[in-house]
């Protein structure tokens, strides 16, 4: 019979509509049906998943649309980059007050309208900071997927070098798409271009490309979101600040989210005899990117060394060479 964790694993794969784990999952539940001596249980389960996984290869299963947004071309091409992978709120792991601050900003969007019988409008500039790989460009992602709308990521390289001396031209089409069309449009690392003016590194084209973003992300009334990610806030010019709708600050993930982490990244193997207390501590400090690459690192190592079983050592030894590849 499946254990507690392999229905889990089945029930989180389904609802993320994940079917690459669903499948795995599946396999390893007839696996264990098999040991048991359940031979045309087994038999039967894996059946099941071949022909559904054939169905998926001919096209007969029902896959996510495709976008009919193109990506840019022309001018844009070079600054705008769209995003098609979607990305699902059930797959981040956050803390309480960003996910319900995340889950506001969608639900306004949704109600725009009967907002509008009010005079109010939803929010939609958002500012996100916080340290690298706690889920601010996902986040991004989630909200674009949540509200079914296409991410475009600002490419800020070309946009401050390829550039030089067009700044405001430039800013004006990036602005224009996001009147014309709807989407969410993300300016990740933003303290690129909004490093406070009159710094000691500051230079003439930055500030100009600073005020002319000023002025554009001021006058901007279209229905896009506009999401500026930055792991240094405070290198950001403070009139940067009333011209978003919500700062959002992400953090490194406490003792339960990193359990949380854990367990979803791992939700294909045998975790009841984990040591939840001494794998959370070792792991404070790491970003949840970092524990989601250690509790790979982990399951690798598992499944060619050690017959798919993740030992309580295993993972804390993953988790010290994070640890370690920071320093």
């Amino acid at each position: 019979m499946a254990t507690a964790e392999q229905i889990k694993a089945l029930l989180r794969s389904h609802a993320d509509r994940d079917d690459r784990r669903f499948y795995a999952a599946a396999l390893q539940v007839a696996a264990q049906e098999a040991r048991q001596g359940h031979h045309k249980l087994a038999s039967d389960i894996k059946q099941m998943v071949e022909k559904s996984q054939a169905a998926s290869n001919t096209g007969l299963s029902l896959a996510r649309p495709t976008p009919l947004t193109n990506q840019p071309k022309g001018d844009l091409g070079g600054l705008l980059e769209l995003t098609h992978t979607p990305v699902r709120f059930a797959e981040l792991v956050l803390n309480p007050e960003v996910r319900d601050r995340l889950d506001r900003i969608v639900l306004e969007q949704r109600q725009k309208d009967r907002l509008a019988q009010y005079g109010l409008h939803p929010r939609r500039k958002i500012l996100v900071t916080g340290p690298p790989g706690t889920g601010k460009t996902m986040s991004a992602a989630a909200l674009a997927t949540e509200l079914k709308l296409p991410l475009y990521t600002i490419v800020l390289d070309s946009l401050i070098t390829r550039f030089m001396g067009e700044t405001a031209a430039k800013l004006r089409l990036i602005f224009d798409q996001i009147k014309q069309t709807r989407a969410v449009y993300l300016f990740d690392e933003f303290d690129a271009i909004g490093t406070q003016r009159g710094s000691q590194n500051d230079v003439g084209e930055i500030r100009r490309v600073l005020n002319s973003f000023l002025l554009f992300v001021e006058q901007d009334s279209s229905e896009s979101l506009i999401v500026a990610a930055t792991n240094h806030p405070e290198l950001l010019d403070k009139a940067l600040y009333r011209r978003f709708d919500d700062i959002i600050q992400f953090e490194r993930p406490g003792e339960t989210q990193i359990k949380a982490i854990i367990d979803n990244r791992l939700s294909m193997f045998e975790l009841s005899e984990l040591n939840w207390s001494l794998l959370t501590a070792a792991s404070v400090g790491l970003s949840a990117a970092e524990v989601t690459r250690a509790c790979e690192d982990a399951a690798k190592e598992a499944v060619l060394h050690h017959e798919g079983r993740i030992s309580t050592e295993l993972l804390r030894k993953a988790i010290e060479q994070r640890h370690t590849g920071k320093k």
